[in-house]
């Protein structure tokens, strides 16, 4: 391994200067990264509420270096061993009906709006300010932030967008010819930011009336993040689409869209060389059942944090926390990270942590005083 400044004017010299970045990180192992100069961290960002079994977890690593050596890739031409199983396991604590693999969660958005206008025949939808969905130019299209989105216009994908939480201003962007109302359950990028209660089920209700479908971005929300499967199971919506991604695979690049009974893609319509392939599978089932595991301490560890940050006024949900500390944000990140803890600023100010579900009530302390002190 280079040292970092080698490394850093290697990368400049070949690498396009898409990310700004500064740490190198080398080794991880549960809810800790050690970075090139050997110096240890507790993760609060997980490779951004990716790794949800942790760094390098036993029984995942176990499992794709076993697959490894039996198949790598097969392509979709066949049966993939362990689709069925993990997608039978998905179906099965979401409730929904069937599944379809991906690569990425941006992917997962894309087939989400291919599958709401071939089904129902309609080419528009409505999305939230502030909502993140991905960078492909399909899911750009419904992603909101202008300095991200409006550089690649014409996106080809007319969306429309209200303020998050804004019912009325939903009702009046619903029309016929909207196939899809695409939502974040809690806004992820925009720094956890949690909705107007009833603010779930009246999406569901104009959908209803409109016959737009009602689409969940799940990929960071989900698999387990808030305490359960999905976030919108801490309500009594039942969503027609689901994208998930994230924590699905503890790193291994996969995403997944979910959808209800009587919504599939039919022979030909939707496709993909590498998606749900073997190792990613072995990634996902082994995850899934550390994920089963760790899922009721959650809560509790949810409580952890929200009263050890309790003067800052947290929005927790599960193991996503924000808390809105403005221009100070990078500041603060930087001291944290300075002492030992990685935490991300997210937009508009906001901190953000979404650490492992595996991470420790010891973890949780020792990065709470961190973010106090840094805070303060």
């Amino acid at each position: 391994m280079q040292n970092k400044e080698d490394y850093r004017a290697l990368e400049a010299r070949y690498y396009m200067p898409a990310f700004s970045r500064d740490l190198m990180l080398v080794r991880g192992e549960g809810s800790r990264v050690w970075d090139a100069d050997g110096k240890e961290y507790i993760d609060c960002v997980a490779g951004i509420a990716v790794c949800s079994t942790g760094h390098c977890h036993p029984a995942v690593t176990r499992a794709i270096c076993e697959q490894a050596k039996r198949l790598i890739h097969c392509s979709n031409l066949y049966y993939v061993p362990g689709q069925a199983e993990l997608a039978q396991k998905l179906v099965e604590k979401t409730g929904m009906a069937k599944a379809f693999f991906s690569n990425s969660g941006a992917e997962a958005t894309d087939g989400a709006l291919k599958l709401a206008r071939v089904r129902t025949g309609r080419k528009k939808f409505v999305a939230f300010t502030h909502g993140f969905h991905g960078r492909t130019i399909g899911s750009l299209a419904v992603t909101h932030k202008p300095a991200i989105r409006e550089p690649f216009e014409p996106l080809g994908i007319p969306a429309t967008f209200v303020e998050y939480g804004d019912l009325d201003g939903l009702k009046r962007a619903v029309d016929a010819d909207t196939a899809g109302v695409v939502v974040e359950p809690i806004q992820g990028e925009a720094g956890v930011i949690i909705p107007p209660d009833s603010f779930l089920e009246g999406i569901r209700e104009i959908c209803d009336r409109s016959g737009a479908l009602m689409i969940v971005d799940e990929v960071q929300t989900g698999m387990g993040r808030t305490g359960k499967w999905l976030a919108i199971q801490h309500t009594r919506v039942k969503p027609d689409i689901v994208m998930l991604a994230k924590g699905i695979a503890s790193g291994f690049p996969m995403g997944a869209l979910l959808a209800r009974e009587g919504l599939e893609f039919r022979k030909g319509e939707h496709g993909s060389t590498f998606a749900g392939g073997p190792l990613a599978c072995a990634a996902g089932l082994a995850t899934f059942k550390v994920i089963e595991e760790v899922l009721p301490s959650v809560p509790e560890k949810a409580e952890r944090f929200r009263t050890a940050l309790s003067s800052y006024s947290p929005r927790v949900r599960g193991l996503m926390v924000g808390m809105t500390v403005g221009d100070r944000c990078a500041e603060v990140q930087k001291r944290c990270a300075e002492r030992g803890v990685l935490v991300n600023c997210a937009a508009d100010g906001n901190l953000r942590l979404v650490p492992p579900l595996v991470i420790s009530p010891a973890e949780i302390d020792r990065a709470c005083a961190v973010i106090r002190d840094a805070l303060s």
